[in-house]
């Protein structure tokens, strides 16, 4: 049966089949929430963050990340509240689709779209990078280990969601045991003045140390927001197991507030050891692919340093597994309800993982490093090559930051009607602070002419995307769970404010 809307979005409803075809279990608690958000970030912590001081130094660093923590505090409250108001697989796409329209939400889910299938790629790359310098392989062969990342945890994430959140508990412990270790380690082995400021204000090293706080001054930490949102990027990615969550509800705020709170402590306590470390410095941080093994190295030296190195992978990993889940619920999403072509969002007919979605997502950002890897040339280096990929999946991030803190704005303002279990403290005020912060970083990237390319590459997706959706994708929506909330609770509103008490007819 076909329903046409507002803007000619037209809608078919789909029997039980189609459903059954793809469907998800329950099992993760707040423990496993919590995790998911976590080790879908702690890779941030090993490796990305450290390109942002070769533009704005040290001191540009920690304003950025203090710049960035308050954006991600007002955008994970926004989130904590809209999660279990709309407990939905869709997350941002269903925020969007229930404040914004069918329009609203598939540009806010391609958005975000865009940052799930980058940002595996930027940890796999990392991956190979510490990979490479442990076994001492050519950088020739780095795509090899990308391909055996993928097969691998795209495996992991098709067994079951059972497994796949145990592994994701047990890699998030681990992977903040390995940075706990590493702490403990820099602690007495740091001289701050000496290797943390020892940029200069053009950029350039200083061998005694002893530079300025901000040797590029406020313009370098303004130009580093991009690579401090990797300290946090993907926190945001917990509602996407609203459906396989044991009581979203009451789980979702206390999971990602608890996860904030965990990343905001581990990540000032990297920000300040990992440039401290004796024999290490911001300068040369600056330029590597793996900050957190030339810490172990300068500390234990490079034979221990492998080794140590080999266990700090956990971190890449724990982030690898995660987005991935996430990745293939957020493609899941968007085809169930036909935004995306149907058959993405089969579920695996015994596991109930969304197995298609995830080899699909899995074969895209693979396409896009090898185009780079080719692009730039072997011999460009990872600052180029990671970084690029870094600043695209931060661009999508960013446009969808504003998209879900614009759709709390308008839940607020529109759709009070919504029961709320849980009720940002920063309210819209908070929201608001969200997207001035995230419009400011997507300007900055934007003039940074290194990484402006890749940026560009986004955004022509962005536009082939939309064509698709005018012409197509508009016309073959199904009636998913996310849909039938947003055009009920539209119904139910119309009727509630019309002066004779009848119904209007529900418009998207």
């Amino acid at each position: 049966m076909d329903k046409q809307a507002a803007s000619n979005i037209r809608y078919r409803q789909e029997d039980t089949s189609y459903f059954d075809k793809r469907g998800l279990s329950r099992y993760a608690g707040p423990w496993s929430l919590w995790a998911l958000g976590v080790g879908a970030v702690i890779s941030g912590h090993y490796s990305g963050w450290n390109l942002g001081l070769a533009i704005g130094g040290w001191g540009g660093m920690v304003l950025a990340t203090i710049v960035i923590a308050i954006m991600y505090l007002g955008l994970t409250f926004c989130i904590a509240e809209m999660s279990p108001a709309l407990p939905h697989t869709g997350a941002a796409y269903s925020f969007a689709r229930s404040s914004m329209g069918p329009w609203g939400g598939f540009v806010t889910g391609l958005c975000e779209n865009v940052e799930y299938i980058l940002t595996p790629a930027v940890i796999v790359f990392f991956i190979g990078s510490y990979l490479g310098s442990i076994f001492e392989t050519p950088a020739a062969m780095q795509p090899v280990w990308w391909i055996i990342g993928y097969i691998l945890f795209v495996g992991l994430n098709i067994v079951g969601v059972e497994l796949s959140f145990k592994v994701t508990l047990t890699v998030t412990l681990l992977a903040l045991a390995v940075l706990v270790v590493f702490w403990i380690s820099a602690l007495p082995n740091i001289d701050f003045s000496t290797w943390a400021l020892n940029i200069g204000p053009g950029g350039e090293e200083l061998p005694g140390g002893g530079g300025p706080f901000l040797p590029m001054g406020i313009g370098g930490a303004l130009a580093a927001l991009p690579f401090a949102v990797w300290l946090f990027l993907a926190i945001e990615q917990l509602p996407l197991a609203a459906e396989e969550s044991v009581d979203p509800k009451r789980d979702m705020p206390k999971g990602i507030i608890l996860g904030m709170i965990t990343l905001i402590v581990s990540a000032s306590m990297i920000l300040f050891l990992n440039p401290s470390v004796v024999g290490v410095g911001a300068y040369a941080l600056g330029q590597s692919g793996e900050p957190l093994l030339d810490g172990f190295a300068a500390i234990y030296g490079s034979g221990l340093a492998k080794v140590l190195a080999l266990v700090a992978i956990i971190g890449l990993i724990s982030s690898f597994h995660t987005i991935i889940f996430a990745q293939g619920r957020q493609i899941y999403s968007l085809s169930r309800a036909g935004y995306f072509p149907t058959w993405l969002s089969i579920t695996h007919g015994t596991r109930k993982t969304p197995h298609v979605a995830m080899i699909a997502g899995a074969c895209l950002g693979l396409v896009i490093m090898l185009v780079l890897f080719v692009g730039l040339g072997v011999d460009e280096g990872s600052a180029v090559i990671g970084g690029t990929l870094l600043n695209m999946a931060v661009f999508g991030a960013m446009c969808s930051y504003i998209a879900q803190a614009a759709s709390f704005i308008l839940l607020r303002k529109h759709r009070a009607d919504i029961p709320r279990p849980y009720r940002s403290p920063f309210g819209v005020p908070g929201a608001w602070v969200t997207i001035v912060i995230a419009v400011v970083t997507l300007g900055f990237q934007l003039s940074d002419p290194t990484y402006r390319i890749g940026i560009l590459g986004v955004i022509v997706w962005f536009a082939i995307a939309i064509a698709y959706f005018a012409l197509v994708g508009r016309h073959r929506l199904i009636l998913s769970p996310e849909e039938e909330f947003a055009m009920e609770r539209r119904e139910q509103v119309q009727k509630s404010t019309t002066d004779d008490g009848t119904a209007v007819p529900g418009k998207s």
